[in-house]
């Protein structure tokens, strides 16, 4: 995992696995960078690289989404590879997880951090 940082945006670069193992870790790093980069306004995850996404992947997914929107950030999920498309689309978390979102219009238990 490798993080570039602009102005108002950050990209993080997925590689390898997401799964109970590595997903701590990513959610982890994306809540500092929230934290130390209030400005952010947009979170890229370059999946390029992932090649395996578990039920964990997804649940840290899903984190880090509710995580942006509370920071007033949009998530980007770029380059996503077949198997991440079918994880999505299968979970029906696909338009979650790629639709823009608007942090004031997000239902509250979405919006909570649990």
């Amino acid at each position: 995992m490798t993080v570039d940082i602009t102005n108002r945006s950050a990209c993080m670069q997925l590689a390898g696995d997401l799964d109970f193992v590595t997903t701590r870790d990513v959610v982890e790093t994306v809540s500092r960078l929230l934290a130390e980069h209030s400005a952010l306004r947009h979170l890229r995850l370059d999946c390029a690289e992932l090649t395996f996404c578990d039920s964990a992947g997804l649940s840290g997914l899903l984190q880090i989404r509710r995580r942006t929107s509370s920071a007033g950030a949009q998530l980007h999920i770029d380059e996503r590879p077949p198997h991440l498309e079918r994880l999505l689309h299968i979970t029906g978390t696909f338009d979650h997880l790629t639709a823009p979102c608007d942090a004031e219009t997000e239902p509250a238990e979405m919006a909570s951090d649990s």
